[in-house]
């Protein structure tokens, strides 16, 4: 072997057709298959994928609980230690609707409930759902519902008063995702 040449150089590569492979000091070779290499990779994005649903229930968890405090998507976010865009889209990838869809769905299926009682006017049930908009609350009320939330109020007083509360709930369960009924 020639002075300043290492086994596994250049030429291993030239007779055995094998690329040399160099660890991080850089000085043994060897060769690897790409079998190691995607095996480790795909494990470490298996664990990668399992930490960020992790994240997303406790995201997701966080918005049931916590659902009249003001959140936005930038607070979440930094509660789980990701950016809001990474947030929103591993959110939209893993539950099918953003992270502020979900969160204005679990405040709707709420203010449903209120105002099928009947004793709360619509502004106080859209402050105490942690809407800080009426007419953003209306909106999406109306979107998900289909009926404004003081005529949903008037037809659903009367018309769960008998009913059980476990069955109303159900009857009365939001549409997501622009499904309303057409009225």
């Amino acid at each position: 072997m020639k002075p300043g040449r290492t086994p596994g150089g250049a030429n291993e590569e030239r007779t055995t057709g094998v690329v040399p492979h160099r660890t991080a000091v850089g000085t043994a070779p060897g060769p690897v298959g790409c079998g190691t290499i995607c095996r480790v990779t795909s494990r470490s994005a298996d664990a990668q994928r399992l930490s960020d649903l992790a994240r997303l229930r406790r995201v997701r968890d966080r918005i049931d609980r916590e659902y009249a405090q003001p959140l936005d998507v930038e607070a979440l976010a930094r509660g789980a230690n990701m950016s809001a865009g990474h947030l929103s889209r591993q959110f939209r990838q893993a539950y099918g609707e953003s992270p502020y869809s979900y969160l204005m769905t679990r405040r709707i299926e709420r203010a449903m409930a209120l105002l099928r009682r009947g004793d709360l006017s619509v502004t106080e049930v859209c402050f105490a759902v942690g809407c800080s908009s009426l007419g953003t609350f209306s909106t999406r009320f109306t979107e998900l519902v289909g009926m404004p939330p003081s005529t949903y109020r008037a037809e659903q007083a009367h018309e769960t008063a008998e009913m059980p509360p476990c069955l109303s709930k159900q009857v009365t369960r939001p549409i997501r995702n622009r499904e309303a009924r057409a009225t």
